[in-house]
């Protein structure tokens, strides 16, 4: 009997082959469990990029991280506070130009910042935009509803530019200090801060970690995938390899915890972690909080002085 009789039927079919356009034939959807190992490599892909933004030797890159820390939560309250449009826009333009001196692509760190939390704002705060919720003088009128006329108020539509604008602006500083500050050097700075101990070593290793055991998920599903010849897989058994990968993944995860633990314990932990650098503050840090102190003031004092 020939090699080609034992053959499936699946296997020696001819298909069509793709021209790179894709205008012959029809591409294969990735299924949903090949997506999210897709979605799992690339965040290693942008926490590895991060990192290298890290390192580079930009405006924010060269200050302390404590110094940074305390610094962008004041900004934070600054911005908390302010009750004006312009101003919130003004202290957002000064974020990116901030991003820029940092070395960090513009429109890297403008989707960054707009791809969710903010959108996602917006959506919510639309209905407030309407006179139902927020009287006042309609600027967009969109029918009856009924009978009581329904439209857009101008006092509206700025409410939820502000709280729109307020959030893209605390974002937007919260990841100028993810993303110019080495995770280990952050954690460090929380550690010279006084914060619970337990609270940084916790977050440490489960940022650490947590590639790893993606890692491992993605060469779990690799090496699934390089070991199985047909390639019609159904969802069901997505589901199946899903659940047995979680298994597998939480007892991996388990023994790691066992074998780190040891490993520390037989190195000299004592329940502290220690870190190598040492913080040490010089003029340019001095700089950027006399910067940021005037920023801060200047800030509130025209929100005051503008009035509610």
């Amino acid at each position: 009997m020939s090699t080609a009789a034992l053959a499936p039927e699946w296997l020696t079919a001819r298909e069509i082959a793709l021209c790179p356009c894709g205008c012959i034939g029809k591409r294969r959807k990735a299924n949903f469990v090949e997506k999210t190992i897709i979605g799992a490599a690339n965040v290693l892909k942008q926490a590895m990029f991060s990192a290298d933004v890290a390192s580079q030797p930009g405006l924010l890159q060269r200050i302390q991280p404590a110094v940074k820390v305390v610094t962008m939560l004041a900004l934070l309250m600054a911005t908390a506070v302010v009750r004006h449009l312009s101003i919130l826009v003004a202290l957002y333009a000064a974020t990116l130009a901030i991003a820029v001196a940092s070395g960090l692509p513009l429109w890297f760190f403008v989707k960054r910042v707009w791809l969710f939390i903010p959108i996602f704002t917006g959506v919510i705060v639309v209905p407030a935009t309407l006179n139902l919720i927020t009287p006042g003088r309609v600027v967009i009128p969109l029918g009856t509803w009924f009978g009581h006329s329904v439209g857009v108020t101008a006092q509206g539509l700025t409410s939820a530019g502000l709280i729109v604008a307020r959030v893209a602006t605390s974002i937007s500083l919260v990841v100028l200090l993810t993303l110019t500050t080495p995770w280990n050097k952050l954690l460090a700075a929380l550690r010279t801060m006084r914060v619970p101990k337990m609270f940084v070593l916790v977050l440490g290793m489960a940022y650490r970690y947590i590639f790893y055991l993606l890692e491992t998920v993605t060469d779990m599903y690799t090496a699934r995938k390089s070991r199985t010849a047909n390639h019609r897989n159904n969802t069901s058994s997505g589901r199946a390899f899903v659940a047995a990968t979680a298994g597998a993944t939480f007892g991996k995860a388990h023994a790691l915890s066992i074998e780190v633990h040891d490993a520390m314990v037989a190195r000299g932990y004592t329940g502290n972690a220690r870190s190598i650098d040492h913080f040490q503050i010089v003029k340019r840090d001095v700089v950027w909080v006399l910067a940021c102190s005037v920023t801060i003031a200047a800030t509130l004092g025209v929100n005051y002085a503008l009035g509610s």
